[in-house]
């Protein structure tokens, strides 16, 4: 299953789902790394700005990261909605990263 995923090194949610997608071999990522070129981000923002799943990280001040595009073009937060794994298991609180950085990263 291939599977884009937007987020940054410096998130720590973005970082633990990159590791445990790289275990799932049936798992080809595409990782988009949005403070690495602006084309990405501006990629990342199109959705973030046209999504209304997006909108509750958008109140609460925060990016909405790692976000994930699958193969047939579901969009998720979760790694559980796509991989099997519970959500205890990876300790996130996915799409937490703060503007303000006082939230989990």
């Amino acid at each position: 299953m291939k599977v884009i995923m937007y987020g940054t090194g410096i998130c720590q949610d973005c970082v633990k789902a990159k590791e445990v997608l790289k275990d799932y071999s049936n798992i080809e990522l595409d990782y988009r790394n949005i403070t690495e070129t602006t084309t990405v981000l501006k990629e990342f923002l199109a959705y973030r700005d046209h999504e209304s799943m997006f909108a509750p990280f958008v109140e609460a001040g925060k990016i909405g990261i790692p976000f994930f595009i699958l193969e047939d073009g579901r969009k998720t937060f979760e790694l559980s909605d796509f991989v099997d794994i519970e959500k205890s298991e990876i300790q996130s609180s996915i799409g937490s990263c703060s503007i303000d950085g006082k939230g989990q990263c």
